[in-house]
């Protein structure tokens, strides 16, 4: 069973969302240059036209671009479902499988935890409050542990 966001949580995630969803790929690339800046390794994982030899590299490909788009949209979906979270299930699923099959793991997903919350603090400045962090943090445990179970049920129809 997923999780339940406290009424006050929903308001402080779509009050800060507000601003940063309507610019999406530079905040998204703030949270991918701090994803790559705690695990380095991870880039690695992405396999483009350009090589994303370095950080730069990477940054700067549209390729990657257009993975940092729909990373930003999948936390947009979440916002806009947070009083039905659970209509997302099939999709985050299907996330975790396909994450699962390109080599991620779920020690990863901790990471761009952390890396989604730099990019709030970095972002909301003043407005990034303890209680605004907790809502965050609150939504993205949610939405990971729906993607974790579908990367594990990926993982054991491998092994059978």
């Amino acid at each position: 069973m997923m999780g339940e966001l406290s009424v006050k949580d929903k308001e402080l995630i779509r009050g800060s969302w507000e601003s940063l969803g309507k610019n999406k790929v530079p905040h998204g690339v703030i949270m991918f240059s701090r994803l790559f800046e705690l695990d380095p390794a991870l880039l690695n994982l992405f396999h483009y036209s350009t090589n994303c030899d370095s950080k730069q590299d990477c940054l700067s490909s549209p390729e990657f671009l257009d993975h940092v788009t729909k990373v930003m949209l999948v936390i947009d979906a979440a916002v806009s479902h947070l009083d039905d979270l659970h209509s997302l299930e099939d999709f985050l699923l299907n996330l975790g499988r396909k994450h699962q099959a390109v080599g991620v793991s779920t020690q990863s997903f901790t990471v761009v935890g952390e890396s989604l919350l730099y990019m709030l603090q970095c972002s909301l400045g003043q407005a990034y409050t303890a209680p605004l962090r907790q809502a965050w943090l609150n939504m993205y445990t949610i939405v990971v542990a729906v993607m974790s179970r579908g990367w594990s049920k990926n993982g054991e129809d491998k092994a059978d």
